[in-house]
């Protein structure tokens, strides 16, 4: 690499907040600034590898893209990568488009375990009665003796099957875009899902967005649901057709517990706020304490990888070729 030659790296996370970062490129801080603010770290034009800033909206995400004429990576802190596939077109030929396997996969399946079991045992219930300050008890469904099907099995699916082991559970299914087998058994094809939702007592959504999975959970999808079954969405919210969703929790048929929504953020006065049965949490998969050890360590590699010009993890995509 010649002296002149552009070595920027853009992180969300101040440099020397990260231990192990390889000498030779130049790192700038830049988490997406503050809401409006246009500043750059540096030239755009002068980044090699980016790292996408984390929880900030897609606006701001992919604001530098066009200007970034020596752009090589891009790295997203999200397993989700539409924010950017979205905008490809302003991206060079050539460019790698990594996601951040590896970093969510705990906090995400720990959410998706504690949504299912808020929503089967009525915990929104008994938060209510305790600021109301009333004793009451009830009859509630347990999470032992389910059937339990994951739709789109990659690696937060299967880490949410991991916490599902010790719950005795009567069954899981695996469901994703290609068949297989694992050590835990089969992968089933998105075209056998007509068939294993009916056996399903709660349906987990893991799977990414793409143009395939896009309104997915149609109507069509949750008539084929059992009755009284509950749907746990911590995948994307345009998965999920919201008006067809909003149909069967408003008849009380099924249950949902969604960590993420369409549209997102939910607006005020959204009739998904007072749908019955539902419980919602705001998109908060991701961001735990988990996340910046896991965060930290990938980009390390990464970089180090860049580097030495050894294959990257986790690509996804490579723009300008066959298989964007």
């Amino acid at each position: 690499m010649s002296i002149d030659a552009p070595r920027d790296v853009w992180l969300p996370i101040p440099p020397d907040e990260i231990d192990g970062l390889p000498a030779g490129l130049d790192y700038l801080f830049w988490d997406g600034g503050e809401e409006g603010e246009q500043t750059y770290p540096g030239d755009p034009a002068r980044c090699v590898f980016y790292v996408v800033p984390y929880m900030k909206r897609q606006q701001v995400k992919v604001g530098p893209l066009r200007e970034m004429r020596n752009v090589q990576v891009v790295q997203t802190l999200t397993a989700g990568v539409d924010d950017i596939t979205a905008r490809l077109s302003d991206l060079p030929p050539g460019v790698r488009l990594c996601n951040a396997r590896g970093v969510h996969e705990a906090s995400t399946a720990e959410l998706a375990l504690a949504l299912t079991l808020a929503a089967l045992r009525g915990i929104p219930g008994f938060v209510r009665a305790q600021d109301r300050q009333e004793w009451g008890g009830g009859f509630h469904e347990a999470l032992a003796d389910k059937n339990v099907l994951i739709v789109g099995y990659g690696a937060i699916g299967a880490a949410v099957e991991d916490r599902l082991v010790p719950f005795e559970v009567a069954r899981v299914a695996r469901v994703a875009r290609s068949q297989r087998t694992t050590a835990r058994g089969p992968v089933h094809p998105f075209t056998e899902l007509p068939a294993l939702l009916p056996e399903a007592d709660v349906v987990v959504l893991t799977t990414p967005l793409t143009d395939t999975t896009r309104g997915m959970v149609d109507g069509p999808f949750l008539a084929r649901m059992k009755d009284g079954a509950l749907l746990v969405n911590v995948a994307r919210g345009p998965v999920v057709d919201t008006k067809a969703l909003l149909t069967e929790v408003e008849s009380g048929r099924l249950t949902a517990a969604l960590d993420v929504t369409d549209p997102e953020p939910l607006p005020h006065g959204h009739p998904l706020w007072q749908a019955p049965g539902v419980l919602i949490s705001p998109h908060v998969g991701g961001p735990t304490s988990a996340f910046l050890p896991r965060a930290k360590r990938l980009l390390v590699d990464q970089l180090g990888r860049h580097l030495n010009h050894e294959p990257l993890r986790h690509v996804i995509l490579t723009t300008g070729t066959a298989d964007v």
